[in-house]
């Protein structure tokens, strides 16, 4: 495992969005949200780790203003590229480096994030980030893998969990202020791994109130 090197999204932004799984996976991902957080037009959201906006975009119509927050102004671009193209007027954008644990400003009523978490190193620091962030009230939706031996990614550069034990996950997020955490299958994603054949990797969706 590679977790203190950095993967290059700048570098991948562009094609991004041509790997068909990767935009399955943020589809159904999206729906999961929907279904369980119930964004609405009265909420003002941040996508955290937005990458190129997939999921951001599915959000966009339902919410009064949705904020991407990424670490790579590549992935930004894509999106802002995106917006301005559909002439959406309530998505913006923030280049913060959570890596590092750089911190957001602002109140929001939904924070979501789909595939970022096992790229961060202090889980628990972030998950207090984020109750920061959240006004009373306010909603928390996850994404992630459940735990797996490192075949998900092949080349692990960059990433620092192998997946989450989902009871773990509702512990942390109690701790950090957290309530009314449940849980759901959000997506199974199919990958083909090395040594040849394919494998299906469960991905979660947690839901949590401020």
């Amino acid at each position: 495992m590679k977790a203190e090197e950095k993967r290059d999204f700048d570098k991948e932004a562009a094609a991004w969005d041509e790997n068909p799984g990767r935009v399955k996976l943020a589809n159904e991902v999206a729906d999961a949200i929907i279904r369980e957080a119930k964004p609405s037009s009265t909420m003002n959201a941040l996508d955290y780790g937005c990458g190129t906006g997939l999921v951001t975009l599915r959000l966009q119509p339902l919410v009064r203003t949705i904020t991407g927050a990424d670490s790579s102004s590549g992935m930004l671009g894509m999106l802002e590229s995106k917006a301005k193209k559909q002439q959406l007027s309530n998505v913006r954008t923030r280049l913060v480096d959570f890596e590092k644990g750089e911190t957001l400003e602002g109140k929001f009523d939904l924070v979501v994030s789909s595939m970022t978490l096992h790229h961060v190193k202090d889980t628990a620091r972030l998950f207090q980030q984020w109750h920061e962030l959240l006004l009373p009230g306010g909603v928390l939706a996850v994404a992630d893998l459940d735990t797996e031996d490192g075949s998900f990614h092949g080349d692990n550069t960059g990433v620092h969990h192998m997946g989450f034990d989902r009871q773990h996950l509702e512990e942390m997020l109690g701790k950090a202020g957290f309530g009314s955490v449940r849980h759901t299958t959000a997506a199974n994603m199919v990958r083909e791994v090395a040594g040849g054949g394919s494998r299906s990797f469960p991905v979660f969706l947690v839901v949590a109130l401020k």
